[in-house]
């Protein structure tokens, strides 16, 4: 069997280190790197020092067999990627005329003087092999030194997805002959981590030696994805997608999806089947519920509006709520919810209506009461349908598991397509 080629990230820049921006490029490369069978062994951020560039790249090296650098390609003087590479490669910069063209195209453009720190950027070392960057103007350098491909690429994500999309994807795979790889992901909801590896315990201890599963939790779901690796048999994708009939057998309705769908996405989508239209009765979560439904694309042809009814006044002028209901059950309530789901369904004349109401926190809870009480709802003609939920995560997590229980009642409680 072929070996599997190892690789390295490593991000470049002090903002990264600081907090001040986010490290996105890393999980678009480890996963696309992925798809191509080549495994990321480690993942690095260093500062805009030389020195330290240059002893990240050095122990990468004793590891990796493809290097992949992002970042510290700009025309300014805290930019120094390319002049490490030059003189970690014993090279000498040289002007790239195909790159100059492209950066002086770029600025003409835009009808924008171009500057001789601009005019640099085409500079590249001469050893190195030009990665095109269509989206800007600082090109990617693609070099190989003593067996290891080492490619260094802006860090501006959209410049850095199109350059591995057009370009250092396609070479790596050519490069490294990488043998099949298949992922197939499953979507999960309501079964924490330990209480899903449980229920399917049987099913993975019965994987083939060439097929393994990783559990990915998040917010109140769980993705399972499924990693088959060439074994020398032919269809190793049809082979890892005949497993799962048995999965969707011991999960049943715990499954939303197959594939990177958000749940969000798949409750829009059984919305368009049904051609129903919904809305959103919101307290705690303050019109979270509704941002992540709205957030779909096309959502328009289902989501019709929500109301943010914070105060109890609101609840009862809006959504009509009774003053005995909220006297005698509290504003967190399971009556409280299923009234608003029912109030808000007449109100914007919705097919079907979802509610929520609880004690976010930090401050507010009682006894009776505490923190992280949440009551949920969901209203159509024929039903409404109430749960009385507990989440003492903190505030913000208290909010997101709550949408995500929102949108899974939503998703449960939908009549059947007639």
């Amino acid at each position: 069997m072929q070996q599997v080629p190892n690789a390295e990230i490593i991000t470049i820049g002090d903002e990264l280190l600081y907090g001040q921006v986010i490290d996105t490029n890393s999980a678009f490369m480890g996963q696309e790197l992925g798809k191509l069978g080549i495994r990321v062994r480690q993942i690095s951020s260093v500062s805009d020092r030389g020195a330290e560039i240059v002893q990240a790249l050095d122990a990468a090296r004793e590891r990796a067999d493809v290097i992949l650098l992002t970042g510290g390609l700009g025309p300014t003087k805290d930019d120094l990627t390319k002049h490490v590479l030059t003189e970690y490669f014993r090279s000498e910069l040289v002007l790239h005329e195909p790159t100059l063209q492209h950066v002086e195209a770029i600025f003409a453009r835009y009808n924008r003087p171009m500057l001789d720190v601009n005019r640099q950027q085409a500079y590249v070392p001469r050893v190195c092999e030009v990665v095109p960057n269509p989206m800007g103007t600082a090109p990617g350098m693609w070099f190989e030194d003593r067996g290891t491909v080492f490619v260094s690429m802006p860090g501006v994500p959209f410049e850095m997805k199109r350059m591995m999309t057009d370009t250092v994807l396609p070479r790596l795979q050519e490069h490294f002959h990488t043998a099949p790889i298949e992922h197939v992901v499953v979507q999960t909801v309501g079964l924490g981590e330990s209480f899903l590896a449980q229920q399917i315990a049987d099913w993975e201890d019965a994987l083939p030696p060439n097929v393994k599963l990783a559990y990915l939790p998040s917010l109140g779901t769980v993705r399972l994805r499924l990693t088959g690796t060439d074994d020398g048999q032919p269809d190793l994708r049809g082979r890892v997608l005949a497993l799962l009939p048995a999965l969707r057998e011991q999960l049943g309705t715990h499954i939303f999806a197959e594939g990177e769908v958000k749940l969000e996405e798949a409750v829009g989508q059984l919305l368009r089947e049904r051609g129903l239209t919904v809305g959103t009765a919101e307290s705690c979560t303050g019109g979270y519920i509704a941002q992540r439904i709205s957030s779909v694309p096309g959502s328009s042809a289902y989501f019709q509006g929500s109301i943010v009814a914070y105060h109890n006044d609101i609840k009862m002028k809006e959504l009509g709520v009774k003053p005995e209901t909220l006297e005698a059950y509290g504003a967190v309530s399971e009556a409280t919810a299923r009234e608003m789901a029912e109030g808000l369904r007449q109100h914007l004349g919705v097919d079907v209506a979802v509610a929520a109401s609880g004690i976010a926190g930090p401050g507010g809870g009682t006894p009776e009461k505490p923190v992280g009480t949440i009551c949920i709802a969901y209203a159509d003609a024929h039903q409404t349908v109430s749960r009385q939920l507990s989440f003492d995560r903190g505030r913000q997590l208290n909010i997101e598991y709550t949408s995500t229980a929102v949108l899974n009642l939503l998703r449960l409680s939908l009549p059947p397509i007639v």
